[in-house]
């Protein structure tokens, strides 16, 4: 069937050896799997969040820091049989709290074919769909089995900051548009179970060089749509690498200006709920006035 899982819609037939933007195949690919304690806490519980790293990806940021695999491909591709075993460890073995599907897209139904097996023993994990937030409506909802939580990024408000900075035409209303689905399918993070959370929205806010104003007119859209009921993740950890060594402004820190703006910005529109990285990642405040470890780090996906 024709691949249409991502706002490009490529319709590569992968079965029959066709690739698309992503270049993803007939396989999933997986470059490495285990427990992750660097998560937003309500997804770590006690034993740490069940990651799978799926290689490929379908935007290709500039400043991307999974390059090797997202940009580059490196990892195995694998039958759906050992992806199996790979989610039963972690859920059996590892006793994890969740499986985080870090970049799924590409590969969504051989994750449901995976996952069908372990359902049948009565070994079922909340799923993370830990995504860059270009999805479309429609995969979300073919797929609204694999998300119990969704980690979902705002990288741009602006799209030629996103075809620029991200090779992703579209970004902008396919994000805010999967955004509006999520709140309304899962709403806010259930922070109140015991344990790890098993289900709602976490939205990332990485603050990049030259583009604060644009993370900022993010907060102010979620404000603006009544969704400050939502956890949101305010991240200062940017770190110029890979293309963006020689792209400016990608090729710089964020400043403590343009970080306090956004930082400033979750305050001022109301949101309560989610973490403020201290600048330059030296700790990490609860939007609650509640200050979390400085080892703590929201890693972007």
């Amino acid at each position: 069937m024709p691949c249409e899982l991502c706002p490009r819609r490529c319709r590569a037939d992968r079965a029959s050896g066709a690739v698309g933007f992503c270049q993803a195949g007939a396989l999933p690919r997986v470059f490495r799997w285990g427990p992750h304690f660097g998560e937003e806490p309500p997804l770590v519980g006690e034993h740490g969040s069940g990651c799978v790293f799926f290689s490929r990806c379908t935007m290709k940021c500039l400043y991307c820091q999974n390059s090797p695999w997202s940009w580059n491909g490196e990892g195995d591709d694998i039958p759906i049989a050992r992806l199996t075993e790979i989610l039963r460890d972690l859920a059996v073995k590892d006793c994890c709290s969740n499986w985080n599907l870090v970049s799924p897209t590409p590969y969504l139904p051989f994750i449901r074919a995976a996952a069908a097996p372990l359902f049948a023993e009565g070994i079922r994990l909340p799923f993370v769909w830990n995504s860059s937030g270009y999805e479309t409506v429609e995969t979300l909802t073919a797929y609204r089995d694999l998300c119990d939580i969704a980690l979902i990024d705002m990288r741009y408000a602006n799209d030629a900051t996103a075809r620029a900075a991200s090779a992703a035409p579209g970004y902008v209303e396919a994000n805010r548009a999967a955004i509006r689905y999520l709140h309304d399918a899962l709403g806010p993070l259930d922070s109140d179970a015991p344990g790890a959370a098993t289900r709602g929205v976490i939205v990332r806010i990485l603050v990049l060089p030259g583009h604060a104003e644009e993370a900022a007119e993010n907060l102010a859209w979620l404000a603006g749509e009544g969704f400050t009921d939502l956890h949101v993740a305010v991240m200062s950890q940017y770190t110029p690498v890979y293309k963006a060594l020689n792209t400016p402004p990608f090729n710089r820190p964020v400043t403590e200006e343009e970080y306090s703006l956004v930082a400033e910005a979750a305050d001022d529109f109301g949101f309560t709920r989610g973490w403020v990285q201290g600048f330059e990642s030296s700790g990490v405040s609860n939007l609650l006035g509640e200050q979390m470890s400085p080892g703590h780090g929201i890693v972007q996906a």
